[in-house]
Protein backbone atom coordinates (compact mmCIF):
# COMPACT_ATOMS: atom_id res chain seq x y z
CA UNK A 1 0.00 0.00 0.00
CA UNK A 2 3.09 2.67 1.12
CA UNK A 3 4.85 1.41 -2.47
CA UNK A 4 1.78 2.22 -4.49
CA UNK A 5 1.00 5.40 -2.90
CA UNK A 6 4.82 6.46 -3.10
CA UNK A 7 4.11 5.65 -7.10
CA UNK A 8 1.20 7.45 -7.31
CA UNK A 9 2.49 10.34 -5.68
CA UNK A 10 5.54 10.74 -7.95
CA UNK A 11 3.57 9.96 -11.46
CA UNK A 12 1.22 12.72 -10.80
CA UNK A 13 3.67 14.75 -9.54
CA UNK A 14 2.41 15.75 -6.64
CA UNK A 15 5.75 17.38 -4.77
CA UNK A 16 6.08 19.39 -7.35
CA UNK A 17 2.57 20.90 -7.46
CA UNK A 18 2.71 21.18 -3.33
CA UNK A 19 5.76 23.28 -3.80
CA UNK A 20 4.73 25.23 -6.48
CA UNK A 21 6.26 24.47 -9.33
CA UNK A 22 5.54 24.30 -12.77
CA UNK A 23 5.79 20.83 -14.95
CA UNK A 24 8.87 22.53 -16.51
CA UNK A 25 10.46 22.90 -13.36
CA UNK A 26 9.36 19.82 -11.81
CA UNK A 27 12.56 17.65 -11.96
CA UNK A 28 10.65 14.00 -12.04
CA UNK A 29 8.54 15.02 -15.00
CA UNK A 30 11.63 16.57 -16.43
CA UNK A 31 13.84 13.49 -15.86
CA UNK A 32 10.28 11.56 -17.24
CA UNK A 33 10.45 13.74 -20.56
CA UNK A 34 14.51 12.97 -20.90
CA UNK A 35 13.49 9.38 -20.54
CA UNK A 36 11.07 9.10 -23.29
CA UNK A 37 13.57 11.59 -25.56
CA UNK A 38 16.40 8.63 -25.11
CA UNK A 39 14.32 6.11 -26.22
CA UNK A 40 12.91 7.95 -28.99
CA UNK A 41 16.20 8.85 -29.81
CA UNK A 42 17.50 5.46 -30.21
CA UNK A 43 14.83 4.15 -32.17
CA UNK A 44 15.05 7.15 -34.55
CA UNK A 45 18.80 6.47 -34.76
CA UNK A 46 18.10 2.35 -35.26
CA UNK A 47 15.13 3.03 -38.25
CA UNK A 48 17.63 5.47 -40.02
CA UNK A 49 20.68 3.10 -39.82
CA UNK A 50 18.25 0.38 -41.28
CA UNK A 51 16.66 2.85 -43.79
CA UNK A 52 19.69 5.16 -45.00
CA UNK A 53 22.96 4.61 -45.78
CA UNK A 54 23.79 7.98 -45.30
CA UNK A 55 26.34 9.03 -42.79
CA UNK A 56 25.89 11.97 -42.77
CA UNK A 57 22.07 12.27 -41.76
CA UNK A 58 23.05 9.95 -39.05
CA UNK A 59 25.53 12.55 -37.53
CA UNK A 60 23.04 15.05 -37.97
CA UNK A 61 20.25 13.01 -36.00
CA UNK A 62 22.46 12.48 -33.15
CA UNK A 63 23.22 15.82 -33.17
CA UNK A 64 20.12 17.00 -32.96
CA UNK A 65 19.01 14.65 -30.04
CA UNK A 66 21.87 15.65 -28.21
CA UNK A 67 21.27 19.23 -28.20
CA UNK A 68 17.47 18.06 -27.08
CA UNK A 69 19.01 16.07 -24.35
CA UNK A 70 21.07 19.09 -23.56
CA UNK A 71 18.41 21.60 -23.41
CA UNK A 72 16.06 19.00 -21.01
CA UNK A 73 19.12 18.52 -18.81
CA UNK A 74 20.24 22.76 -18.54
CA UNK A 75 16.03 23.03 -17.43
CA UNK A 76 16.89 20.01 -14.60
CA UNK A 77 19.70 21.67 -12.99
CA UNK A 78 17.70 25.02 -13.89
CA UNK A 79 15.11 23.51 -11.65
CA UNK A 80 17.15 22.09 -8.83
CA UNK A 81 18.70 25.46 -8.72
CA UNK A 82 15.64 27.15 -7.95
CA UNK A 83 14.90 24.29 -5.47
CA UNK A 84 18.16 24.86 -3.91
CA UNK A 85 18.03 29.01 -3.67
CA UNK A 86 14.45 28.63 -2.28
CA UNK A 87 15.58 26.73 0.62
CA UNK A 88 18.21 29.13 0.92
CA UNK A 89 15.74 31.55 1.19
CA UNK A 90 13.58 29.75 3.65
CA UNK A 91 16.05 28.81 5.97
CA UNK A 92 17.71 32.58 5.78
CA UNK A 93 14.22 34.05 6.71
CA UNK A 94 13.41 31.22 9.62
CA UNK A 95 16.96 32.45 11.17
CA UNK A 96 16.20 36.05 11.32
CA UNK A 97 12.77 35.92 12.10
CA UNK A 98 13.46 33.33 14.88
CA UNK A 99 16.41 36.18 16.29
CA UNK A 100 14.08 38.23 16.12
CA UNK A 101 11.22 37.08 18.09
CA UNK A 102 13.90 35.55 20.37
CA UNK A 103 14.28 39.11 21.87
CA UNK A 104 10.83 40.28 23.22
CA UNK A 105 10.04 36.77 23.96
CA UNK A 106 12.64 37.03 26.27
CA UNK A 107 11.67 40.40 27.75
CA UNK A 108 8.03 39.22 28.43
CA UNK A 109 9.49 36.48 30.52
CA UNK A 110 11.70 38.04 32.27
CA UNK A 111 9.12 41.01 33.04
CA UNK A 112 6.60 38.46 34.34
CA UNK A 113 9.51 36.65 36.60
CA UNK A 114 9.91 39.84 37.90
CA UNK A 115 6.23 40.76 38.40
CA UNK A 116 5.95 37.70 40.10
CA UNK A 117 8.44 37.47 42.37
CA UNK A 118 8.84 41.19 43.50
CA UNK A 119 5.23 42.40 42.88
CA UNK A 120 3.99 39.09 44.43
CA UNK A 121 2.18 40.73 47.81
CA UNK A 122 0.50 43.05 45.68
CA UNK A 123 -1.18 41.13 43.18
CA UNK A 124 -4.48 38.73 43.69
CA UNK A 125 -4.46 35.21 42.91
CA UNK A 126 -6.00 35.88 39.50
CA UNK A 127 -3.52 38.37 38.45
CA UNK A 128 -0.73 35.56 39.66
CA UNK A 129 -2.62 32.95 37.94
CA UNK A 130 -2.67 35.22 34.28
CA UNK A 131 1.10 35.91 34.75
CA UNK A 132 1.52 32.23 35.32
CA UNK A 133 -0.22 31.94 31.94
CA UNK A 134 2.18 34.02 30.02
CA UNK A 135 5.60 32.68 31.35
CA UNK A 136 4.49 29.20 30.35
CA UNK A 137 3.20 30.37 27.14
CA UNK A 138 6.25 32.53 26.48
CA UNK A 139 9.08 29.24 27.66
CA UNK A 140 7.34 27.55 24.84
CA UNK A 141 7.38 30.06 22.54
CA UNK A 142 11.19 31.08 23.29
CA UNK A 143 11.66 26.55 23.13
CA UNK A 144 9.69 26.78 19.68
CA UNK A 145 12.00 29.46 18.43
CA UNK A 146 15.26 27.90 19.69
CA UNK A 147 14.26 24.80 17.69
CA UNK A 148 13.39 26.79 14.62
CA UNK A 149 17.17 28.27 15.04
CA UNK A 150 18.67 24.71 15.58
CA UNK A 151 16.96 23.79 12.19
CA UNK A 152 18.27 26.57 10.38
CA UNK A 153 21.55 25.38 11.95
CA UNK A 154 21.19 22.22 10.61
CA UNK A 155 19.78 22.82 7.04
CA UNK A 156 23.12 25.12 6.66
CA UNK A 157 25.58 23.21 8.17
CA UNK A 158 26.31 25.49 10.81
CA UNK A 159 25.13 23.48 13.97
CA UNK A 160 28.30 22.77 16.74
CA UNK A 161 28.97 20.69 19.65
CA UNK A 162 30.48 22.07 22.81
CA UNK A 163 33.79 20.55 24.02
CA UNK A 164 33.10 20.39 27.75
CA UNK A 165 33.29 17.56 30.13
CA UNK A 166 29.67 16.31 30.40
CA UNK A 167 28.72 14.12 33.54
CA UNK A 168 25.65 12.20 31.83
CA UNK A 169 24.50 10.44 35.50
CA UNK A 170 24.33 14.27 36.73
CA UNK A 171 22.30 15.25 33.42
CA UNK A 172 20.10 12.62 33.47
CA UNK A 173 18.90 13.15 37.20
CA UNK A 174 18.37 16.77 36.67
CA UNK A 175 16.12 15.94 33.72
CA UNK A 176 14.30 13.46 35.53
CA UNK A 177 13.81 15.83 38.73
CA UNK A 178 12.72 18.54 36.27
CA UNK A 179 10.20 15.97 34.43
CA UNK A 180 9.12 14.14 37.26
CA UNK A 181 5.68 16.09 38.47
CA UNK A 182 5.19 16.09 34.37
CA UNK A 183 5.55 12.35 34.80
CA UNK A 184 2.78 12.09 38.17
CA UNK A 185 0.60 14.14 36.08
CA UNK A 186 0.49 10.92 33.10
CA UNK A 187 0.30 8.46 36.81
CA UNK A 188 3.70 7.35 35.24
CA UNK A 189 6.72 6.05 36.97
CA UNK A 190 10.18 7.18 36.00
CA UNK A 191 12.85 4.58 36.98
CA UNK A 192 16.39 5.37 36.46
CA UNK A 193 19.43 2.08 36.26
CA UNK A 194 22.64 3.63 36.28
CA UNK A 195 26.09 1.48 36.17
CA UNK A 196 28.51 1.95 38.51
CA UNK A 197 31.79 4.55 37.44
CA UNK A 198 29.45 6.19 34.35
CA UNK A 199 32.36 7.21 32.06
CA UNK A 200 32.65 11.25 31.20
CA UNK A 201 32.10 12.28 27.91
CA UNK A 202 33.41 15.52 25.84
CA UNK A 203 30.20 17.34 24.73
CA UNK A 204 27.68 19.99 24.66
CA UNK A 205 25.95 19.81 27.71
CA UNK A 206 23.17 21.92 27.08
CA UNK A 207 22.27 19.72 23.60
CA UNK A 208 22.93 16.38 25.26
CA UNK A 209 20.20 17.12 28.13
CA UNK A 210 17.77 18.26 25.36
CA UNK A 211 17.80 15.03 23.53
CA UNK A 212 17.19 13.18 27.05
CA UNK A 213 14.61 15.63 27.69
CA UNK A 214 13.04 14.97 24.35
CA UNK A 215 13.21 11.16 24.48
CA UNK A 216 11.94 10.99 28.59
CA UNK A 217 8.98 13.73 27.26
CA UNK A 218 7.53 11.77 24.15
CA UNK A 219 8.09 8.05 26.23
CA UNK A 220 5.43 10.44 29.15
CA UNK A 221 3.00 11.13 25.89
CA UNK A 222 3.13 7.86 24.41
CA UNK A 223 1.88 6.03 27.59
CA UNK A 224 -2.01 6.60 26.45
CA UNK A 225 -3.81 5.06 28.78
CA UNK A 226 -1.64 2.24 30.39
CA UNK A 227 -0.74 2.94 33.90
CA UNK A 228 2.94 3.81 32.90
CA UNK A 229 6.48 2.48 33.19
CA UNK A 230 9.45 4.52 31.93
CA UNK A 231 13.08 2.58 32.51
CA UNK A 232 15.85 4.86 31.81
CA UNK A 233 19.15 3.39 31.56
CA UNK A 234 22.79 4.62 31.44
CA UNK A 235 25.53 2.50 31.09
CA UNK A 236 28.95 1.49 29.74
CA UNK A 237 28.90 0.09 26.76
CA UNK A 238 32.63 -0.89 25.19
CA UNK A 239 34.29 2.31 24.46
CA UNK A 240 30.84 4.00 24.41
CA UNK A 241 28.29 5.39 27.10
CA UNK A 242 24.51 3.85 26.20
CA UNK A 243 21.39 5.61 27.12
CA UNK A 244 17.82 4.74 26.34
CA UNK A 245 14.48 5.14 27.42
CA UNK A 246 12.50 2.27 27.48
CA UNK A 247 8.45 2.69 28.19
CA UNK A 248 5.35 0.53 28.32
CA UNK A 249 2.79 3.28 25.63
CA UNK A 250 1.47 2.72 23.02
CA UNK A 251 4.37 1.72 20.62
CA UNK A 252 5.17 3.51 17.01
CA UNK A 253 3.02 1.67 13.78
CA UNK A 254 5.14 -0.11 11.37
CA UNK A 255 4.62 2.54 8.82
CA UNK A 256 5.09 5.42 10.06
CA UNK A 257 8.87 4.32 11.91
CA UNK A 258 10.54 5.08 8.87
CA UNK A 259 9.51 9.08 9.32
CA UNK A 260 10.63 9.07 12.76
CA UNK A 261 13.12 11.55 12.69
CA UNK A 262 12.05 13.84 9.74
CA UNK A 263 11.69 17.51 10.19
CA UNK A 264 8.24 18.33 11.38
CA UNK A 265 6.60 14.43 11.58
CA UNK A 266 4.60 13.54 14.46
CA UNK A 267 2.83 10.07 14.47
CA UNK A 268 -0.61 10.25 14.15
CA UNK A 269 -1.76 8.25 16.97
CA UNK A 270 0.22 10.71 19.17
CA UNK A 271 -0.88 13.94 17.23
CA UNK A 272 -4.67 12.60 17.97
CA UNK A 273 -4.11 13.00 21.64
CA UNK A 274 -1.07 15.71 21.98
CA UNK A 275 -2.14 18.97 20.35
CA UNK A 276 1.09 20.58 21.80
CA UNK A 277 4.18 19.43 19.67
CA UNK A 278 6.53 20.63 16.44
CA UNK A 279 7.82 17.57 15.45
CA UNK A 280 11.29 18.63 15.37
CA UNK A 281 12.70 17.49 18.95
CA UNK A 282 13.60 14.07 17.47
CA UNK A 283 15.34 15.79 14.30
CA UNK A 284 17.43 17.88 16.61
CA UNK A 285 17.96 15.03 18.78
CA UNK A 286 19.51 12.94 15.81
CA UNK A 287 21.25 15.99 14.48
CA UNK A 288 23.02 16.35 17.55
CA UNK A 289 23.92 12.87 18.38
CA UNK A 290 25.15 12.48 14.78
CA UNK A 291 27.34 15.36 14.83
CA UNK A 292 28.83 14.24 18.28
CA UNK A 293 30.19 11.06 16.26
CA UNK A 294 27.54 9.05 18.05
CA UNK A 295 24.56 6.86 17.15
CA UNK A 296 20.77 6.86 17.66
CA UNK A 297 18.11 4.70 17.12
CA UNK A 298 15.09 2.67 18.33
CA UNK A 299 12.78 -0.11 18.94
CA UNK A 300 9.54 -0.36 18.73
CA UNK A 301 5.72 -2.66 18.36
CA UNK A 302 2.95 -1.31 18.66
CA UNK A 303 0.77 -1.61 21.46
CA UNK A 304 3.61 -3.05 23.79
CA UNK A 305 5.86 0.43 23.68
CA UNK A 306 8.91 1.82 22.56
CA UNK A 307 13.06 2.37 23.25
CA UNK A 308 14.82 5.27 21.92
CA UNK A 309 18.52 5.02 22.43
CA UNK A 310 21.64 6.96 21.83
CA UNK A 311 25.28 5.96 22.11
CA UNK A 312 28.44 8.37 22.32
CA UNK A 313 31.91 7.88 22.54
CA UNK A 314 33.48 7.86 26.12
CA UNK A 315 36.17 10.85 26.66
CA UNK A 316 39.06 8.11 26.97
CA UNK A 317 38.12 7.42 23.63
CA UNK A 318 37.74 10.43 21.55
CA UNK A 319 39.86 11.13 18.33
CA UNK A 320 38.35 13.39 16.51
CA UNK A 321 37.87 17.12 17.08
CA UNK A 322 34.69 18.75 17.86
CA UNK A 323 34.19 21.99 16.39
Amino acid sequence: MEIKKFVLRQLTFQDCRESGLSLWQCPNFLFLVMGLINICSMLGVYIIVQRYDIPELVIFSVSAISVLIFAVGSSVINSFEQVAKANKMKSEFVSIASHQLKAPLSGIRWATDALIGNKKESLTQRQIEYLKDIQENTSRMIRLVNDLLDVSRIETGRMTIGDQEVDLKDTVETVIKELNYFALAHHTKLILKVDNNIKKIKNDPVRIKMVMQNFIDNAIKYIGDNKGEIVISLKNKGKDIFFSVKDNGMGIPQEERKRIFEKFYRGDNIAKRQTIGTGLGLYIAKAVIDNSKGKIGFDSKEGTGSTFWFTLPAINNLNFNIN
